[in-house]
C-alpha cells in the first residue's frame, strides 16, 4: 500500500512535505485499522488461536474499540500534518482507473469471491472451524481460477512467495517458549495481576500500554506470544478484556518506534532505496502521539464494553436468585 501511494503522489508530482504526510498517514492507519476481524493481523490470528475465541465474538468485542482507534488516527494525523497536506489535489492528472486493469474478469470475480470467503469466516465459526481453512483453501482455488485466465503465473507465484516469514514465525514460538521456561511471563503475569487489584479500567490500560511498550522495542509477534501467556496464567475467564488490550498495544503500540513491526522496517527500507528517508525522530514524535491517543481511546471503550458485562452477569445472577427464592 505504501508504495502504491508514493508511486501515486510521484505521479502527481506533490511536493516533499506532502509525500511525507501522506506516507505517514498511509503506514499509521494501516495499522490502526487492523483491529477490527482475526484475519486483520498475524497478531489477531495468533491471540485467537490461543484463546479458542470465535471469529464473530472476536469481531463483536473490536468492531467499536476499532472505530474510536482510527477516528483517533485521523485526529491526530491531521493535527500533525494539516499545515503539509495541499488544499487541493488534481486528480484528473492520474490514468482513468479502467486503463491500469490488467484482467477485468478477474478484477470483478474478485470483489465476488473476497464476499464468498468472508461469508466462509462466520459459517467456520459457526462450525468451529478454524480460519486457515478458509484462507489456504480460498487462496488456492482462487489461485487457480487466476491461472485459467493467464492472470498469474502459479509457479512463480509460489516461489516468490516471502517464505522466510514462515520460518521467522517457527523461530519465535520457539525463543517465546525458551522465555516463558526461563521465568519471564510470571514476571508479567504478576505485573498484570497488581494492575487488576486497582480495577478494570486501570488493569485494560495498563495491559494496553505494557503490550504497546514492550512491542515498541521488541517486536509486536514475540510481544504479543508473551503477553498472551501472562495473561492465560492470571487466567483467561473474568480477563476476557486484558486479551483485546493486548491485542490494541501488540497492532498499535510497534508505531512508537521504527523497530516495531517488521512491516514497517521494510517499509521505510524500501522507502529508503526509492529516495524517500524518514528520520527516526520525525518518525517517533507522530508515533507517540498518535499510539497514545489511540490506545486510550479504544482502552476506555473496552472498559465500558467490561463494566457493562459484569453488570448484566450480576443482574443475572440477582434475577436467578429471585426466581429461586419465589419457588
Amino acid at each position: 500500500m505504501i508504495l502504491f501511494l508514493l508511486a501515486k503522489m510521484k505521479y502527481l508530482k506533490m511536493k516533499p512535505l506532502a509525500i511525507f504526510a501522506f506516507l505517514m498517514a498511509g503506514g499509521f492507519i494501516g495499522d490502526s485499522a487492523s483491529n477490527p476481524l482475526v484475519i486483520s493481523n498475524l497478531t489477531n490470528i495468533v491471540t485467537v488461536g490461543y484463546f479458542d475465541i470465535g471469529f464473530v465474538e472476536y469481531a463483536k468485542n473490536m468492531f467499536l474499540p476499532n472505530l474510536l482507534s482510527i477516528f483517533a488516527s485521523i485526529v491526530v494525523l491531521w493535527v500533525c500534518f494539516r499545515k503539509d497536506i495541499p488544499f487541493a489535489i488534481d486528480v484528473l492528472k492520474l490514468p482513468a482507473a479502467s486503463s491500469v486493469i490488467k484482467n477485468h474478469t478477474m478484477f470483478r470475480f474478485s470483489w465476488f469471491f473476497l464476499a464468498l470467503l468472508m461469508a466462509g469466516y462466520f459459517v467456520g465459526d459457526y462450525y468451529h472451524l478454524p480460519v486457515s481453512v478458509f484462507a489456504l483453501g480460498g487462496a488456492l482455488v482462487f489461485l487457480l481460477i487466476a491461472n485459467h485466465y493467464k492472470a498469474v503465473k502459479p509457479i512463480m507465484t509460489i516461489k516468490a512467495a516471502p517464505w522466510q516469514v514462515v520460518w521467522f514465525s517457527i523461530g519465535l514460538y520457539v525463543v517465546v517458549y525458551g522465555i516463558k521456561n526461563a521465568g519471564l511471563t510470571n514476571v508479567i503475569a504478576s505485573w498484570i495481576q497488581e494492575l487488576s487489584l486497582h480495577g478494570d479500567f486501570v488493569a485494560i490500560v495498563g495491559t494496553g500500554f505494557l503490550s504497546a511498550f514492550v512491542s515498541s522495542v521488541m517486536h509486536n509477534m514475540p510481544t504479543i506470544m508473551i503477553m498472551d501467556i501472562a495473561i492465560d496464567q492470571v487466567g483467561y475467564i473474568g480477563n476476557e478484556a486484558l486479551v483485546y488490550a493486548n491485542i490494541l498495544g501488540s497492532n498499535l503500540g510497534p508505531k512508537m518506534t521504527p523497530i516495531g513491526s517488521l512491516a514497517t522496517l521494510l517499509w521505510l527500507h524500501v522507502l529508503a532505496q526509492k529516495g524517500v528517508k524518514i528520520g527516526w525522530w520525525d518518525y517517533m514524535k507522530v508515533g507517540l502521539v498518535y499510539y497514545s491517543a489511540c490506545a486510550f481511546c479504544s482502552s476506555a471503550r473496552l472498559s465500558i464494553g467490561c463494566a457493562c458485562k459484569k453488570a448484566k452477569r450480576k443482574l443475572s445472577l440477582l434475577r436467578l436468585e429471585k426466581i429461586n427464592y419465589l419457588r
